[in-house]
């Protein structure tokens, strides 16, 4: 990650992984390299943050509606309690939900296991003209299945060109992908597991199981720091994403969205009408005249 610099050109040129030079291990997840100090200077910026962000995606739905083919897929990684639900809450929470397709990827079902690992992702891939966000997604099987040695090494180290060939396919089809690792300290998932058990209202997020995944947290760095480096490409750039203050992480990841909408520049389809036409049409119709 780049050191904090007023020579950044971008937000997300301060986050993106890229091969040979990453080390997850030198990521300090509490860190905040650009942007916000405050809780409430990020809170300020990201109301003009929204503004534009909605705007954008209207254009980008509206040129879907034109027969456009172009989409944005934001995915999203990390380990429990690193807070994708909150980010897509906070984030794509900013636009109209319309114009959203979320997908949500647990544990595989044995009808899902009859396929390839892709199968799933793709039925999952949004339609023209909308923003699409998974949470959590193609990378399980190269993390988990490695982890938890589902599948034989040979297996998951192939998955990784499988999944970069998919990502170019998608861009030829005209998805925009961007992938961000919300990436925490043990420590703050610690405090968040208390959290969870110790309020009977998030009570409903503990699943016993975590404990078991938490054993396996180093294992889970290593997992993830093969997968991003190997999988940050053109096509599917990776953003590794400070997480344990829950604002600078929305502030981020909300930043890169609007930078990557940006770099879309959808545009509204021109009418196959004359709008001065319709609207003489219009006066003379009115009863109300």
């Amino acid at each position: 990650m780049a050191k904090k610099s007023t020579q950044v050109q971008s937000i997300g040129q301060a986050f993106r992984v890229v091969p040979g030079e990453f080390d997850v291990a030198k990521i300090d997840p509490g860190g905040s390299p650009v942007g916000p100090r405050t809780k409430t200077a990020a809170a300020a910026d990201m109301a003009e943050v929204g503004e534009q962000l909605d705007a954008l995606q209207e254009a980008l739905y509206a040129e879907g509606s034109g027969g456009g083919r172009r989409r944005v897929l934001l995915v999203l990684q990390g380990l429990d309690t690193s807070g994708k639900g909150g980010t897509i809450r906070h984030v794509a929470g900013l636009v109209n939900p319309q114009g959203l397709h979320i997908a949500s990827f647990k544990k595989p079902t044995p009808a899902e296991l009859k396929h390839d690992f892709l199968w799933r992702i793709r039925k999952q891939v949004p339609p023209p003209g909308r923003i699409g966000v998974f949470d959590r997604s193609h990378y399980e099987d190269v993390l988990v299945a490695r982890v938890d040695q589902l599948v034989p090494a040979a297996e998951w180290r192939k998955r990784y060109e499988l999944i970069n060939e998919f990502e170019a396919e998608l861009a030829e089809a005209g998805v925009t992908v961007v992938k961000c690792f919300l990436h925490i300290s043990p420590e703050r998932q610690r405090e968040r597991l208390i959290a969870r058990l110790e309020d009977p209202a998030k009570r409903w997020k503990y699943n016993p199981g975590d404990i078991t995944v938490r054993a396996k947290f180093s294992r889970y760095l290593l997992a993830y720091q093969d997968a991003l480096t190997r999988c940050s490409t053109p096509a599917g750039p990776w953003f590794a994403i400070p997480s344990d203050r829950k604002w600078y992480r929305n502030w981020a990841v909300a930043r890169i969205l609007l930078e990557t909408l940006r770099e879309v520049a959808p545009v509204h389809p021109e009418p196959s009408y004359d709008p001065l036409v319709e609207l003489a049409r219009l006066r003379d119709a009115d009863p109300l005249r």
